[in-house]
């Protein structure tokens, strides 16, 4: 159940609501934008009776939900979320924020490098495995808790937010120190017991689509974050499997609109995986803004051919800078610009 209370409802008034909501066997979450607050009740059973709540003081409407995902619609926040970060800057509102870097951490030299190059560009925000999911054993598995360390050192050396991707529940506290941003990769977006306990902390999380899943699968795995009470989340689409095998993955970019309507979550676009080739990353960002990405996730190695892990679809970073440039003329086209 979804209730909008009306603008000059008192606090008391809408306490009197979450009251009775919870008498009736819902879990509640609050939602309080710039003039309108609203509550998101999750879990009663179905025989409820709407009129029991839409005729109490301060009640604007409610609406019954049918949707498996109550949070992460976006009747739960209709203005949409803007994660914001204390630096100033925020992913869901006008401006696009491009957060780039190796796919590993692979030394201090490599991740200094790349992060002045792509500071100097326009990149606002560092990504980086410290910690790598590989499909072989034998692949190179980051440099954990090292890799985390050079990643803080180097985000405030050039003034970037760190990004990185945690595997299991015991990264957690590990990376607590050192992240602006939980990463939860395709491999682990239907690791529900992670999620959860990621859903307890209160640091923004950045939750890929898995390779073969719908979107609402994705947002029932988001659901798990927002029931957590953790409401700063940032969806990603990265490309799902499917017969094609020019491509690594195919990226669906009819995702991001889609998601907009369905949900208040920001969505990034991460064009590095969803096409798994250089020469492919730009045209797919460039579009990606174009359809409404709120964030851009992007690979770049000063030397790619010497990269431990996803070489060929990392950009040069005279690729990258490119892209920056063709990324501000397209924003405005489409009323965003660049962080």
């Amino acid at each position: 159940m979804i209730v909008a209370m009306q603008d000059a409802a008192s606090e008391d008034q809408i306490q009197h609501v979450i009251d009775q909501l919870v008498h009736m066997g819902f879990e509640v979450h609050r939602s309080t934008g710039a003039s309108k607050t609203v509550l998101g009740g999750v879990g009663a059973q179905l025989d409820f009776d709407t009129r029991e709540v839409e005729m109490m003081p301060g009640v604007q409407e409610v609406h019954r939900i049918t949707a498996p995902y109550k949070l992460a619609g976006r009747n739960f926040r209709p203005e949409g979320t803007v994660v914001k970060f204390a630096n100033g800057l925020e992913i869901g509102g006008k401006k696009v924020m491009v957060m780039a870097g190796p796919c590993s951490v692979e030394s201090r030299e490599q991740l200094f490098t790349v992060s002045e190059l792509i500071a100097k560009a326009g990149a606002k925000a560092l990504r980086g495995g410290a910690f790598k999911p590989r499909s072989s054993p034998y692949s190179f598995q980051g440099m954990g808790a090292d890799g985390l360390k050079l990643l803080r050192e180097a985000g405030d050396r050039f003034n970037l937010l760190v990004v990185s991707e945690v595997m299991e529940i015991s990264q957690i506290d590990l990376m607590l120190p050192y992240v602006d941003i939980f990463q939860v990769g395709a491999r682990n977006m239907q690791n529900f017991n992670l999620l959860r306990e990621l859903g307890k902390i209160r640091k923004p999380v950045l939750l890929k689509r898995g390779i073969a899943a719908t979107l609402e699968e994705l947002l029932l795995s988001a659901e798990y974050l927002l029931s957590g009470g953790n409401y700063e989340i940032i969806l990603c689409e990265r490309g799902i499997r499917t017969f094609e095998t020019y491509t690594r993955n195919t990226m669906d970019i009819s995702a991001i609109p889609i998601v907009h309507k369905l949900s208040h979550l920001p969505i990034t676009a991460d064009p590095s995986h969803g096409t798994g080739r250089r020469d492919k990353v730009a045209p797919m960002a460039l579009a990606s803004v174009a359809a409404g990405a709120d964030a851009l996730l992007i690979e770049v190695h000063h030397q790619p051919e010497k990269a431990f892990s996803d070489g060929a679809q990392s950009l040069y970073p005279d690729q990258f800078a490119k892209l920056m440039d063709q990324l501000r003329m397209i924003a405005p086209a489409v009323g965003r610009e660049i962080a």
